[in-house]
């Protein structure tokens, strides 16, 4: 059979992340809130509760182990390289335990505008929702492929792997970019190298990312056509695609693209330029 053991496996890696990312996200993010008012915790909780997955992935999937052991590496890198990348950024700078991300007080400002009555318990909500899509969409792509027995690896298999793997690469790459023109150019626009051609390449990268997981996934959502009902297997597909289009809204408006550049007009004379010649989020050539 190609999905091996494909309704307990799945069942059983979908109930026990839930709890632990419940566990997770109630100490390291909702917690902290309760006690400081601060929503920057999730970029601990988020990142770390990633990686947990992976190392379900790794220890509890039953399906072809060359498949299963890469798909949790894939997690494990997500969520280590920008957990860690958190926790060395708010031992630096004392944001998280100190003081707000600024795109959470973007999301306060939006709701105090916008009238809504118990900010607290709308923040709460957001919190749980990040907390959600763990357990949920951002998961079901890794979990599908970890239930996966065949031995034989799928050409959208090695396209996902590989776009993920660009992908990646050129986050790091944005990241490494921007930290070295900061360096030497603080309160400047940085618009070299991959900033060149979009406003936000880390946003996009992190898209990406998920994205090639998304497209890696398919051959073993199709296998389970016939180890699935129905419609437990519609579900299945449409929550792991669920996790791109997700992924691009919260990457462009929620905490992303849209809260950074309101800052960025803010404190940067030339940002305004900056916006008329370079996408904001897809690469392409600059305008003139």
């Amino acid at each position: 059979m190609a999905i091996s053991s494909g309704n307990t496996a799945l069942a059983d890696l979908l109930l026990i992340n839930g709890a632990v990312q419940l566990v997770l996200f109630g100490l390291v993010a909702w917690l902290p809130f309760m006690k400081t008012g601060r929503m920057s915790f999730v970029d601990i909780a988020w990142p770390f509760g990633v990686a947990l997955t992976g190392v379900q992935i790794a220890l509890l999937g039953d399906g072809e182990p060359f498949r299963r052991f890469c798909v949790a590496g894939v997690y494990l890198l997500i969520g280590l390289r920008m957990g860690l990348g958190a926790l060395t950024m708010a031992r630096a700078t004392g944001v998280i335990f100190q003081t707000e991300f600024p795109r959470y007080e973007y999301r306060r400002m939006l709701l105090e505008d916008g009238g809504k009555k118990h900010v607290r318990f709308h923040m709460q909500a957001e919190i749980l929702a990040q907390g959600l899509a763990n357990v949920s969409v951002l998961a079901i792509p890794g979990f599908l492929l970890s239930v996966n027995g065949e031995g034989t690896i799928h050409l959208l298999e090695g396209v996902g792997i590989g776009i993920w793997l660009l992908a990646y690469l050129l986050e790091s790459t944005a990241d490494v970019q921007k930290l070295r023109f900061i360096a030497n150019n603080r309160g400047g626009v940085c618009n070299v190298g991959l900033w060149k051609y979009s406003r936000h390449p880390n946003y996009f990268s992190e898209w990406l990312v998920w994205t090639g997981i998304v497209i890696a996934a398919i051959p073993s959502w199709w296998l389970l056509l016939h180890a699935e009902a129905l419609f437990t297997w519609i579900v299945l597909g449409v929550g792991g695609a669920a996790a791109s289009l997700m992924m691009y809204i919260t990457l462009v408006y929620l905490t992303g693209a849209v809260p950074a550049e309101y800052y960025s007009v803010r404190k940067r004379p030339d940002y305004q330029q900056y916006q008329k010649t370079t996408n904001r989020f897809f690469p392409w050539f600059p305008r003139k």
